[in-house]
């Protein structure tokens, strides 16, 4: 029976018999198939070599084709496990995937890797990819994979397929060349000389068998991939850049905050930090207010029985700290009271919506928080300000009607884009996350909270990519991306469509023809976080905030300590008018001081000597600039932004 194959262009060509992809890049010129990894056959990814037994639509995707990338990656995996098992014999392979910006395996050996193995495996990944071995798909039963991996004392391999596949799936098998294999899914290059040398190894860590801290303890390689060395330098180049501006190593360097073992996942915050984080909450406050939020405060801790109404206790239990207390009531009976350190803030808003009869003319109701948020993350998770257990949102709700989703959808972003570009970002992108496997609510409610928010993002006019199966457990999602000045993207805003929360909480408000119906509640944040944003801030702008972030804008430094009265008297002037300056009144000179305080990065150092005293003028000297000015006292404040 003739197989007809589909092109991209819409033309046809049909074959005797079964056809590989190669034959078919081959067939169109030999030029498309030196450069040929993979082959999309009716959506689905099959290797070159893998014969096409059916009429299928078919394309043949070289390197430089995004969806080529997670199989290089993922090759790169497999001449890892290979490099390692010929390196070190008696090495037990795991499992190893492709991930965003290369792969890992892992491996189970008693000796653990050290940094100084990577070099070697390396090096030995290089000399496989020079053998240019052929790949090739194989399918065995299930038995013969058990009985293989028994025979070579690969016992979690062998665990898996007992334990994961069943007796009557047939399991495709990759062999490298004669003497190594994997299972595995695929697909595969053709040979591993087409994975190129756009790789290296980057580092080793610890890992579970199954992901379950119950289980043996594995050892991780990692590694980074890529199509072309220009895209993996570019790559090594940004993260050595990452390193350099290391919000961690600039805290401790700028004075800004540090986190101890003694409140794990928490910050502390110094006075130079604390100034940053209340300029920035001033900075959301104020903009919030001019967009007609009013803002609320809520419990820190929450009876569970809010937690078990709203769902919560349910679907995020695992992630709240409990506090177990004994309450007495006016008979004096002692019953035990859990209570829960709350993890969001959206149950208790709706507690305070539900305050009173509302009525359509109060809608939308937009009601904001800086909620103190904790929740628990594995200590082997937290990093820095990025990832904490303790932490501020700046969080807020819509309450609204369901016609005025799109409206308020249309606001928020616009709302976002602005205070974005204002902190430094321009490049913003949306995915729009939809229902997953677990939910509250039927499928009815989800259809009309996608379909809502499909229409809000569309009538807001912004263009989105769609993160399948990534909601909340209420409600759908957009998660705002925004992209740094090294080019990392960060996911910070969300907007959450709930028709589910007001329903089970039993929030309602009086419509126009006296019918009581439930709101729409939009749960909406800019920043996500305080902590985390403030992270992302500092790595963005490498320390280096703009002038209306900088915790200290101007400090004012004399010459000579004759100039000490002046340098004074120009500080409190500056603090008269609302900046945040300090003096530097030490005996040092002023090379010294000009040199420590660009360290510091601040933003303007104010230099006085004898002559500006006299004169009644001060020389300003920007940061990251060679230039300085002389200016009249009385016009400093005109002056300080260069």
């Amino acid at each position: 029976m003739a197989i007809e194959i589909t092109f991209p262009d819409g033309n046809k060509k049909s074959f005797d018999e079964p056809v590989t992809g190669l034959a078919i890049a081959q067939g169109i010129s030999p030029g498309l198939a030196k450069k040929a990894v993979v082959v999309k056959v009716d959506g689905e990814l099959w290797d070159l070599t893998r014969p096409i037994d059916r009429n299928a639509a078919i394309s043949i995707l070289t390197r430089d084709a995004p969806e080529a990338l997670e199989v290089i990656r993922h090759d790169a995996a497999h001449v890892l496990a290979q490099a390692v098992q010929e390196l070190y014999p008696g090495t037990q392979i795991t499992f190893g995937p492709a991930t965003e910006t290369g792969f890992y395996y892992d491996f189970a050996r008693e000796t653990p890797f050290t940094e100084a193995d990577l070099d070697k495996i390396e090096q030995r990944m290089r000399e496989i990819v020079k053998r240019d071995l052929p790949i090739r798909r194989e399918i065995w039963p299930r038995e013969r994979v058990i009985e293989h991996f028994d025979r070579h004392g690969e016992t979690f391999k062998a665990e898996w397929v007992r334990e994961g596949i069943a007796p009557d799936e047939p399991i495709s098998i990759y062999r490298q060349g004669e003497d190594w294999l994997d299972m595995c899914l695929g697909p595969h290059l053709p040979s591993t000389g087409q994975l190129g040398t756009a790789f290296k190894l980057t580092k080793v860590s610890g890992a579970y068998w199954r992901g379950d801290a119950n289980n043996a303890q594995l050892q991780r390689i990692y590694g980074v991939a890529f199509a072309t060395e220009d895209e993996l330098k570019a790559y090594l180049k940004m993260v050595e850049e990452a390193e350099k501006r290391d919000h961690r190593k600039l805290g401790r360097a700028l004075d800004l905050f540090h986190i101890q073992d003694e409140a794990v996942g928490q910050v502390f915050w110094h006075p130079k930090g604390w100034t940053l984080y209340r300029t920035l909450e001033n900075y959301v406050r104020r903009q919030l207010e001019a967009a007609g939020y009013v803002e609320v405060k809520t419990p820190l801790l929450v009876d569970r029985k809010l937690w078990e109404a709203s769902g919560h206790w349910e679907n995020y239990r695992k992630n709240m700290f409990i506090a177990e207390v004994d309450e007495g009531d006016e008979a004096g009976v002692q019953r035990k009271s859990v209570l829960a350190v709350k993890p969001m803030n959206c149950p208790c808003h709706v507690q305070i919506f539900r305050q009173g009869i509302r009525s359509y003319r109060d809608l939308p109701l937009r009601m904001a928080e800086f909620g103190a948020c904790h929740r628990y993350e594995p200590s082997g998770a937290l990093h820095g300000l990025m990832r904490v257990r303790g932490f501020v949102q700046d969080d807020a709700h819509i309450f609204c009607t369901e016609e005025q989703v799109s409206s308020e959808t249309v606001a928020f972003c616009d709302l976002l884009k602005r205070m974005y570009k204002d902190l430094g970002f321009d490049d913003v992108r949306v995915k729009f996350s939809d229902r997953p496997a677990h939910r509250a609510g039927d499928d009815a409610v989800w259809d009309r909270a996608e379909g809502a928010l499909r229409k809000a993002v569309e009538d807001a006019g912004l263009p989105y990519s769609m993160n399948p199966g990534e909601g909340a457990f209420y409600g759908p999602k957009l998660e705002f991306v925004l992209r740094d000045a090294i080019g990392r993207d960060w996911q910070c805003g969300t907007l959450q469509v709930d028709f589910v929360l007001p329903e089970r909480l039993d929030a309602e408000y009086v419509a126009e023809d006296g019918s009581r119906k439930r709101p729409v509640m939009l749960h909406r944040a800019v920043l996500g976080s305080f902590e985390r944003f403030i992270g992302i801030l500092i790595e963005n702008h490498a320390g280096a905030f703009p002038f209306w972030l900088a915790p200290v804008q101007v400090v004012v430094a004399p010459i000579v300590s004759d100039a000490d009265g002046y340098a004074t008297e120009v500080c409190e002037a500056l603090k008269r008018a609302g900046i945040r300056a300090e003096t530097d009144l030490r005996n040092e000179k002023i090379n010294y001081k000009i040199r420590e305080h660009a360290t510091h990065k601040i933003p303007v150092i104010a230099v006085v000597g004898r002559k500006e005293a006299e004169e009644r003028t001060v020389t300003l000297r920007f940061r990251g600039q060679d230039q300085q000015k002389t200016v009249p006292f009385d016009a400093v404040l005109a002056h300080l932004e260069p």
